[in-house]
């Protein structure tokens, strides 16, 4: 089916072309939403989100952009937003026990694993990730879809709607902000 025809098909209320767009898309959402979350299982109740607004918005899609790309900023979006509302909650447990309101911190698992990575690699894999969490929002988004989802500049340009000069700063940006923050971490290592 070609994206026009699945658009259209979507727009009428089609189950059968909503089940043939998850198929499509469930891997490649999960994996970006979890590359910005880092915990399974909110990847999948976010990603359960992102088709849900897909399912519910679909009409107001005009087709300005790639399908694909409308997926992607609602499910960069929403990564976003849960991410920021998991760091808010945090700091406030955090303050919150400094006051003996509430006992109870709210821990940040160092242990997070993607699936596309290989065996040999995963102890690489959770440092880049964890220095990865650590980037600017914009940063994050931008360096996660051109380096780990693998998309275009262009595409990325048009997920994040920012120019291709934006675009390429930000890059530049997390990965110098990596390349330090992880060149700092293996100096301080004791090997």
């Amino acid at each position: 089916m070609d994206e026009k025809q699945l658009i259209t098909d979507l727009q009428n209320g089609s189950e059968n072309a909503f089940r043939c767009l998850v198929e499509l898309f469930q891997n490649k959402v999960y994996n970006t939403v979890l590359s910005i979350v880092q915990h399974s299982e909110e990847a999948e109740d976010i990603s359960q989100e992102v088709f849900i607004e897909v399912y519910e918005s679909v009409k107001k899609f005009r087709g300005d952009s790639k399908l694909s790309t409308w997926i992607y900023r609602i499910s960069t979006t929403k990564a976003l937003e849960a991410h920021r509302k998991r760091k808010a909650s945090k700091r406030f447990a955090f303050l919150t026990s400094l006051f003996g309101e509430n006992d109870e911190i709210i821990h940040h698992p160092t242990t997070f694993e993607h699936p596309g990575i290989l065996l040999e690699n995963k102890e690489r894999a959770k440092l880049l990730f964890k220095h990865i969490d650590q980037l600017p929002d914009n940063q994050k988004i931008a360096f996660t879809l051109c380096n780990i989802e693998g998309l275009s500049y262009q595409e990325i340009t048009e997920i994040m709607q920012l120019s291709l000069s934006s675009v390429e700063s930000l890059l530049f940006r997390a990965k110098t902000n990596l390349r330090k923050s992880l060149k700092d971490f293996y100096m301080n290592q004791d090997l």
